[in-house]
């Protein structure tokens, strides 16, 4: 991202396990380019090299390292949709609008999987599907409704549900049904970031690290300065998602930081016997767990109730016991990795995609930006290029900003998420 987010990345499973990567110098002096991209993320790198592959001179800025935000330490899910699901689409805008959202989104799982074979990604990817997991009988209603939208309005025929009996041969967990898209997967973010930097490098892009952009000053054209140097340019994108720190606070006033955890187990001998369909697993939950296999057999598990940017003292411990209380058999089991991050979110949990004049940004995934974050830089690229069809369905989408501007959004936020945690320990 644009920002060094200041937790610990290190202690990182996808840091110990990435590919290879050079360093990229920071900005020294000043410097010119048709677009200056400000975070080394998905966002910012697939619009780095969409806009460099239509001929523009890109600058990237990076706060950290490549992959460093989000990016490079989330859950590594690849789940198809928006984060609000088909019906509550329809409910929203209709049928004719949901569709075409519905079809802009699914357009980022082909995209990001063109994107791997096309530049030769080595990112652990696993097409093994995806399952969201009843916690109660009135979610697997929601299930079921939410099946019949997809398959009737959204012409999507890769879901299915399943019953307790099929969940629990997929999931060594019980619950009381699942649905399943047979279209999600997982794969290792970190190395499929680092591909993208790669990629991007190849197309011309220029990538400077340590580079945390300081003052966006748009005066006279655009310029964007950093400790060492500055980038004019005639185009700019703000892709630092929870990590833009006070540089343009009318466009951070649409999205709220929020702590994401993840613990990795030991290698698991019964990893099979724990997720038998090594599917990418999520629940019904407001506050969701998540969690899947690594690639050498690992339990990646993610989940509990954290709602401020601040990092737990222990993040293994803080983890622990919602995986414990996920899978009794693997109590006690050695943690070898816990590392944490920071997303953002929406009041509608829709994506914020936009432009102010010549600023276009992206960020706000609200949890589903692993394969979104690639479709949406590209859509900003086509947009700079005077293509914006497809970016004016997701800027029309346009979340409200959160009440009390950037000194109450974060108590406000905090009071509305235990409202909802409460109301899923009474409900579960």
């Amino acid at each position: 991202m644009g920002f060094n987010s200041g937790l610990d990345i290190e202690r990182s499973y996808y840091v110990a396990t990435a590919n290879p990567a050079p360093r990229h110098p920071p900005l020294a002096g000043e410097t010119d380019a048709d677009l200056v991209v400000v975070g080394g993320g998905c966002t910012g790198l697939s619009a780095a090299l969409h806009a460099a592959e239509r001929g523009l001179k890109v600058v990237l800025l990076e706060g950290g390292r490549v992959g460093w935000g989000a990016s490079g330490r989330n859950g590594g899910q690849m789940i198809v949709g928006l984060r609000k699901g088909a019906a509550e689409l329809v409910r929203l805008y209709g049928r004719e609008r949901a569709r075409a959202l519905f079809d802009l989104a699914f357009e980022a799982w082909g995209l990001v999987l063109d994107m791997i074979e096309r530049h030769a990604i080595e990112c652990d990817l696993r097409k093994t599907g995806h399952l969201v997991c009843a916690v109660s009988d009135g979610d697997m209603a929601w299930a079921e409704r939410e099946l019949e939208c997809l398959t009737g309005v959204m012409n999507y025929p890769h879901m299915r549900l399943m019953s307790a009996a099929e969940a629990r041969a997929a999931v060594n967990t019980p619950y009381h049904g699942a649905l399943f898209d047979a279209l999600g997967g997982h794969m290792h973010p970190l190395n499929y970031t680092l591909g993208l930097a790669r990629a991007a490098v190849a197309a011309g892009v220029i990538i400077h690290e340590d580079s945390a952009a300081l003052k966006l000053d748009r005066r006279s054209g655009i310029r964007v300065e950093t400790a060492g140097g500055a980038v004019r340019a005639r185009h700019a994108v703000l892709a630092g998602d929870a990590l833009l720190h006070g540089i343009d606070t009318r466009i951070e006033s649409r999205i709220m930081p929020v702590g994401n955890y993840i613990a990795a187990t030991e290698p698991l001998a019964d990893a099979a016997a724990v997720i038998p369909s090594n599917a990418a697993v999520s629940d019904t939950r407001f506050v969701v767990n998540y969690y899947r296999l690594s690639a050498d057999g690992r339990l990646l598990f993610g989940g509990g109730e954290r709602y401020t940017p601040r990092p737990p003292a222990d993040i293994p411990g803080f983890v622990r016991p919602h995986m414990e209380k996920t899978f009794p058999q693997l109590k006690g089991r050695r943690i070898d990795y816990a590392w944490g991050g920071l997303v953002s979110v929406t009041t509608s949990r829709f994506p914020h995609v936009g432009r102010d004049g010549e600023v276009y940004f992206a960020h706000g995934y609200s949890g589903k930006g692993v394969i979104l974050s690639t479709l949406a830089g590209k859509l900003l690229a086509e947009a700079i290029a005077g293509e914006t069809s497809k970016f004016a369905l997701f800027e029309g989408l346009n979340p409200m900003p959160f009440p009390g501007g950037a000194a109450l959004r974060g108590p406000l936020y905090v009071l509305g998420m235990l409202w909802y945690a409460m109301r899923d320990r009474l409900k579960h």
